[in-house]
């Protein structure tokens, strides 16, 4: 039996919950808006030789 990250109730199996591994739609809604709102955070080790571009830039064009 799994339980649940957000409220740690029991979360039914796969079959029975397209929600898993939270308890309900509800409580992945709520793990949804926690990282939109970056309460979650996933750690990046500091490099302080790395410089501050963008990881994407665009691709430049030729004007020729």
């Amino acid at each position: 039996m799994a339980f649940c990250p957000i409220c740690n109730r029991a979360a039914a199996q796969r079959g029975d919950n397209p929600a898993l591994p939270f308890c309900s739609m509800r409580c992945k809604q709520i793990d949804l808006g926690k990282w939109l709102n970056e309460d979650y955070r996933v750690p990046v080790p500091f490099d302080p030789d790395a410089d501050d571009r963008p990881f994407y830039s665009p691709p430049h064009e030729d004007k020729a």
